[in-house]
């Protein structure tokens, strides 16, 4: 074998075994563009099979959403790089991810799901990485500055379901986690309760990741009354198993379960990603406990036409992956997410994107249009909420859903907007 022939043979096994690593080492969505612009790399990470609250379909739409853009070109030119990474709902794992992001020159992490705020926005920060459309569950998402959320996180779920509840409830027992995050719960719900004139909210705390509920559940019930009473639990993914506790408890002298969410007069409710279409869907639909459940989301309803595009790209590029359900919350944000992705990258037409430029065209005003699905989204100062402990809120508008016949509709049309409720909050 010559010289040449013997020189091109390594540099093809180099290659190859090159991009090998990168599908099975570093969980990275290898495109399909080419071109002079450089590949964009980001990251989305969330946890998954953990005893508390799992959300394995954000990084599964973040590979959909690449394997869509990549089939086009890619964004603006680049190809769409996906790192993934489960951060097993602990410091450590959050830590892990953040730091990995870093190691492998990501330009932003978007999409992702973490309650450990504190554990991966430092390593981010350090790096200039800015984090994108993040769930919304810790007070970090709504402090640092390189943070751009793109709901109101559950700071307004809570507040938005204290309105919805004040116009049906004489009593509301709130089931929540007793952690740091779940302390908080309690004043933004009782501001939502109090712009009605209502009374504070009885609060139970409970165990995140109990494996039934039914101490919590029977205080809950019996706190609320049998007189329009209602039981708000807002427990991530043990809300079903908190409500499946409460559907057990023996029923106390009235009419009894009717199948309308209430049992014994009283009425349930919940906030979007603690209760949302898959679960209903699979506690048995119109047969659900939840049948008849307040639930406040941030979007509009999963049947909502604005959500076209997005089941488009699912039923295109998810190949029949069960993690990719449209009718997610975690989904829904991290399309929304990558939508501020797209936009940006495209606003900045250059061939090298980088993290300092995506920041920067953040800050500097970039206005995102979602189609719908959101306000416009801007993050200029002065676009703000200024809300203490949230003060990056800039989307403070949410939906009231109810259940009826096994599906989440629209109890009014169109958006509330709670940014003064939470304002108000202690």
């Amino acid at each position: 074998m010559t010289g040449r022939r013997l020189t091109s043979l390594l540099a093809y096994v180099t290659t190859a075994t090159a991009g090998a690593s990168l599908l099975t080492g570093c969980g990275v969505l290898p495109g399909t563009t080419g071109g002079s612009r450089e590949p964009v790399t980001v990251m989305t990470w969330a946890p998954d099979q953990t005893r508390a609250t799992n959300m394995p379909g954000m990084p599964a739409m973040a590979q959909t959403f690449a394997r869509w853009v990549n089939s086009q070109g890619g964004i603006d030119g680049h190809e769409l790089r996906i790192l993934t990474c489960n951060e097993h709902n602990t410091t450590a794992g959050a830590a892990a991810c953040a730091r990995r992001a870093v190691r492998e020159k990501a330009v932003a992490v978007v999409g992702s799901y973490s309650q450990n705020g504190r554990a991966f926005m430092a390593p981010l920060e350090a790096a200039g990485i800015p984090y994108i459309g993040g769930y919304g569950i810790t007070e970090d998402e709504f402090t640092s500055p390189l943070s751009y959320p793109v709901n109101g996180g559950q700071a307004s779920l809570v507040a938005g379901h204290g309105m919805q509840l004040a116009e049906a409830c004489r009593k509301v027992s709130l089931v929540r986690p007793d952690t740091l995050a779940g302390d908080k719960l309690p004043d933004l719900l009782n501001s939502g309760l109090r712009k009605a004139s209502h009374r504070s909210a009885i609060d139970i705390p409970a165990v995140e990741d109990a494996a039934e509920y039914t101490e919590s559940a029977t205080r809950a019930r019996e706190k609320a009354g049998d007189e329009d009473g209602c039981v708000t639990a807002v427990l991530g993914e043990r809300t079903q198993t908190f409500f499946d506790s409460f559907r057990r408890l023996p029923e106390q002298e009235s009419d009894g379960d009717d199948g309308k969410g209430e049992q014994d007069g009283v009425r349930i409710s919940s906030v979007l990603g603690s209760v949302g279409q898959p679960v209903i869907d699979r506690t048995g639909g119109a047969h659900s406990p939840f049948e008849g459940a307040f639930v406040t989301g941030w979007y509009p309803e999963a049947s909502d036409q604005s959500w076209a595009p997005m089941r488009k790209v699912i039923r295109e590029h998810a190949f029949a992956d069960n993690r990719v359900d449209p009718a997610d919350a975690g989904v829904q944000t991290t399309w929304i997410a990558y939508t501020v992705l797209k936009e940006v990258v495209e606003s900045l037409d250059a061939d090298r994107i980088t993290a300092t430029q995506i920041a920067y065209a953040l800050d500097r005003g970039a206005r995102i249009d979602t189609g719908g699905l959101t306000p416009t989204l801007r993050w200029k100062y002065e676009d703000l909420l200024g809300a203490p402990g949230f003060p990056r809120i800039v989307n403070h508008e949410v939906t009231f859903q109810v259940v009826r016949q096994g599906q989440l509709v629209a109890q009014r049309p169109g958006f509330v907007d709670v940014g003064e409720t939470v304002l108000s909050a202690p």
